[in-house]
């Protein structure tokens, strides 16, 4: 039983430090799942929000993702810097051709995520 409330604790504690280091505009935000797998880095100017995403993006991820682009998207131009990424899920893809065709720009997007990206696109 304690070790659940320490876990629901954790767990609290990570959501609320994620939304901290945003809105205090700390740089860098964490989603871990036993270990870290995807890195967030949010820099802005002047009208545009430019997150980097570090690491592995996972159906997991994509709920908090949602929720900061739609955090930042009524007063800015969003871009998401790829250069980082080392492995997406189907589901990331699909997230990720959905964020583009919202007018979310994808910069140095690796060629293999450009390709599936564009397999899906194609598919739909």
């Amino acid at each position: 039983m304690l070790a659940n409330l320490r876990l629901v604790r954790a767990r609290v504690f990570n959501s609320l430090g994620l939304v901290l280091a945003l809105q205090l505009g700390k740089g860098d935000a964490f989603f871990t799942k036993n270990l870290m797998t995807l890195k967030i880095q949010r820099s802005a100017a002047e009208g545009l929000v430019v997150f980097t995403l570090s690491g592995r993006i996972r159906l997991e991820h994509l709920a908090e993702l949602q929720n900061l682009l739609e955090f930042e998207a009524p007063d800015h131009s969003i871009v998401l810097d790829l250069s980082e990424v080392r492995l997406v899920d189907r589901d990331a893809v699909r997230f990720l051709t959905h964020c583009e065709a919202d007018g979310v720009k994808l910069d140095n997007c690796p060629a293999y995520i450009r390709e599936w990206i564009e397999k899906e696109r194609n598919r739909t």
